[in-house]
């Protein structure tokens, strides 16, 4: 068996390995094996493929991994749900006071009521602004 298909096998390992790992340092060993790999098919010399190695995958673990895993983290902060219709503009489809009312929301009626209990009847076709979804009805205030 060839060095490079050694290198290769050792990357496709490796790389299937991270998925248990899923820390993102063996994705990037594996990609330097990878990189071995192409190395000894280009040259042919055991040393220029260690070297390849070690340095794509100290690079690859010292830049590319702190950046993948802050913009991994950051991505796991975006809302889903309900909670992704706070903030949301709604219009009124039938006149919302504290108990009761309709508003659209994306194309979607959901049932509604105003945040304030002193707040005057929001009548049909006023723009409003989704501040908490309470169950399934949502909590309006008109938009500022």
């Amino acid at each position: 068996m060839t060095a490079a298909v050694i290198w290769l096998i050792l990357g496709v390992v490796l790389l299937i390995a991270e998925v248990l790992s899923g820390d993102f340092v063996l994705v990037m060993l594996g990609v330097g094996a990878l990189l071995g790999a192409g190395a000894e098919a280009l040259t042919g010399s055991i040393v220029v493929d260690v070297v390849v190695f070690a340095v794509s995958s100290t690079g690859l673990i010292a830049l590319a991994r702190p950046a993948l895993k802050r913009r991994f983290l950051a991505g796991s902060s975006v809302p889903t749900g309900t909670d992704a219709l706070i903030g949301a503009r709604a219009v009124v489809v039938s006149t919302v006071d504290y108990e009761t009312g309709q508003v659209k929301i994306g194309g979607e009626v959901w049932s509604a009521r105003a945040v304030h209990e002193e707040q005057p009847p929001m009548a049909p076709g006023t723009k409003v602004t989704v501040v908490e979804i309470a169950g399934a009805t949502a909590v309006v205030d008109i938009m500022a």
